[in-house]
């Protein structure tokens, strides 16, 4: 099935539609990138556990001191994990997404398609993308914060942030005014998509969790869950791709069609009766040639019609 950038603005049914199309139509392009990042988080976070392991818990009948030792102890171990999951799962939680944003962008350009030269490119746009992911994480957390709100408006505001840094090439600030100007106009249906996305993943994930929780445990556990959750992990990049496409076409109107004129039919021209073919004898009625001057029949002069 072949895949084209739309050319007019596209309706939500229409994004919905065409994302997962996209994705079903190019799964392992889709999949693996995502699995592969999903494989190297939890494989670090095993790492950061096994290097900085938790103190044995007490019993909860341990004195106060023993239990307050436990929790600055416990306290102590989480500042350290907790920053370095974090950190290595955003880079790479960024890296892949704009992965998915470049092929999904090669393929609807009609472009060949190539996770090693996608991965090469994204890398050159790595501090922009870090640096918008920055500055949005913390003005949405300060909007969430303030009145939910404000940070929900933030999320719709940014929305195309990484499809611009990608495509466009954009720097960190320009890339978070040229989304606020493309969703302008399109707040609640930014909004729609984004909330019908999140609220697939999120149930989607959900399942997986509680799948990945039965029967599974230790290393096996977070393999699971890496192998479910890269799944889903692909639909909010392909939708997110598809709808600044939307937008895109949406600021650029159609040029008009160059009207061919309608061929001029030739004037009338006047028409004239020819000869008739057979001439009838005013006398006797009998049928003469036309160019006859005796009737054959009567031998009278054929009086000719004027």
């Amino acid at each position: 099935m072949g895949f084209k950038k739309p050319l007019r603005e596209l309706d939500l049914g229409e994004i919905l539609g065409k994302t997962f199309s996209l994705y079903s139509s190019r799964f392992l392009l889709f999949y693996l990138p995502f699995l592969v990042a999903g494989l190297i988080t939890g494989a670090w976070g095993e790492a950061v556990r096994w290097m900085f392991p938790e103190p044995a818990a007490p019993p909860p009948t341990a004195p106060p001191d023993v239990l307050l030792s436990y929790f600055f102890s416990m306290l102590g171990v989480l500042a350290v994990t907790l920053p370095l999951t974090i950190l290595v799962s955003w880079i790479i939680d960024t890296i892949v997404r704009g992965i998915a944003v470049k092929v999904a962008s090669d393929i609807l350009e009609g472009r060949s398609v190539d996770l090693s030269k996608a991965l090469n490119f994204t890398a050159t746009r790595l501090l922009s993308l870090l640096g918008a992911g920055i500055v949005t994480g913390v003005l949405i957390v300060m909007g969430l914060i303030c009145l939910v709100v404000p940070g929900i408006i933030l999320v719709i505001m940014f929305s195309l942030v990484v499809p611009v840094i990608i495509l466009e090439q954009a720097g960190t600030f320009q890339s978070l005014s040229r989304s606020r100007k493309m969703v302008g106009g399109r707040w609640l249906k930014t909004f729609a998509l984004l909330l019908i996305v999140y609220i697939i993943i999120t149930v989607a994930s959900f399942i997986f969790v509680e799948i990945s929780g039965v029967g599974f445990r230790g290393p096996a556990r977070w393999i699971v869950s890496s192998v479910l959750g890269a799944l889903v992990s692909p639909i909010l990049p392909i939708a997110v791709t598809l709808y600044y496409y939307s937008m895109v076409a949406r600021e650029q109107p159609p040029s008009p069609l160059l009207e061919i004129p309608e061929p001029t039919p030739p004037a009338a021209q006047p028409s004239f009766p020819g000869p008739p073919a057979k001439i009838h004898c005013v006398y006797c009625g009998a049928e003469n040639e036309a160019n006859a001057v005796i009737c054959r029949k009567c031998g009278m002069r054929i009086v000719k019609p004027t």
